[in-house]
């Protein structure tokens, strides 16, 4: 029997493989691995030592990169994860008798698992759409019902870019919301997971959908663009840079090696690998979708506009391809599922996806 030491088949030796690295799923871009140009970053900033907790030469030019990017007040947290890019952003942006104002569809609201309720304290407000975009009108369907000290002040407009949905805000949108919301005393949050799918899709800079918006706070992605558990916190508004070593800490957010963190973000986000990364994920989905469209009895829901396809698959086929391609349900009453594409998403893997697809419709009779 073989041993966690056993060579990799046709390998050097060292610890054996768990996985099959040539499989692709399709079941989340966080499923995809870390970018080469990353691990390669992560291995510059090993070796000797620094001193912890952000104060590091990495760290530091992190900070100079978020000032040249996003403009001269801009500061720039990581932190581990999404949900605790969220969660900090959120806690830093309230008070305990305030709330957020957000789309029902918004990741913070159906898949943080109650986390900025508990550990924020934080009453989300969330508003139906069609297509988990937000609009002026739909910010004030909830505003308007809202009466003195027995409901939770609105505070907070949060919104993702791109959404759970796939779709994504133009800028003129996002510049309407934004202004909406400071005209009606609300400070605005932005979950950026997969900003950069939407500013390639949008042919727009970064800043041009944040800084340049007034937005206040960005959760900056990084894990779903190929980074190995780092995101950030950006903060725009200087009137609230001030609390946030402490409401970081505090959150549990702190990393003492934070050079590896902040040598990720610097790979990604100090060059131009988020922009490839992104265009590569987003043609990936563009490929799918014209590859099933046409097949019978498979019914796209949206067009996507990022990374994200959504469509109806007939009954027979839809779980055997799921084990195979490991993708979820959307709406299991529907039979819509989701389908993500990722930075090494290649258009092989797209084809091989497509002709299982076909050869199991066949097969089926549907």
């Amino acid at each position: 029997m073989g041993s966690e030491r056993d060579p990799v088949p046709g390998g050097a030796g060292g610890p054996a493989a768990r996985h099959d690295p040539g499989r692709r799923l399709f079941g989340s871009d966080n499923f995809a691995g870390v970018h080469p140009e990353v691990l390669a970053a992560i291995g510059q900033a090993n070796g000797g030592h620094v001193p912890a907790y952000g104060d590091d030469p990495y760290t530091r030019a992190l900070g100079e990169l978020a000032r040249d990017v996003f403009g001269g007040q801009a500061t720039i947290w990581p932190v581990f994860n999404g949900t605790g890019a969220n969660v900090v952003a959120l806690d830093l942006m309230t008070r305990r008798w305030e709330a957020v104002v957000c789309a029902r569809s918004a990741h913070l609201n159906t898949d943080e698992c109650g986390a900025p309720e508990l550990l924020a304290g934080i009453k989300l407000l969330p508003v139906d759409t069609p297509d988990g975009r937000l609009t002026p009108a739909l910010v004030d369907s909830v505003l308007g019902a809202l009466h003195g000290e027995h409901n939770a002040v609105a505070r907070v407009l949060t919104l993702t870019q791109s959404t759970e949905l796939g779709t994504v805000y133009p800028v003129d949108d996002l510049a309407a919301l934004a202004g909406h919301a400071r005209a009606r005393g609300l400070m605005v949050h932005l979950d950026g997971a997969r900003l950069g799918n939407a500013a390639a899709a949008l042919g727009a800079s970064l800043a041009e959908l944040t800084s340049a918006l007034g937005v206040d706070v960005v959760s900056l992605g990084g894990t779903k663009a190929g980074l190995l558990g780092a995101e950030a916190v950006l903060v725009l508004n200087p009137a609230l840079a001030g609390h946030m070593r402490y409401v970081r800490k505090y959150s549990a957010q702190l990393a003492s090696k934070m050079r590896f963190a902040s040598a990720q973000l610097l790979a990604l986000y100090g060059t131009d690998l988020w922009l490839r990364n992104a265009r590569a994920a987003n043609a990936a989905a563009a490929r799918l979708a014209a590859a099933i469209e046409g097949i019978g009895g498979v019914r796209l829901t949206r067009r996507p506009e990022a990374n994200a396809v959504f469509a109806v698959l007939p009954a027979a086929v839809k779980d055997p391809l799921a084990a195979r391609f490991g993708f979820y349900d959307w709406d299991a009453a529907a039979g819509e599922v989701r389908l993500m594409t990722s930075w090494d998403t290649t258009a092989a893997d797209v084809d091989e996806f497509a002709a299982a697809l076909r050869a199991a419709v066949r097969s089926a009779g549907t």
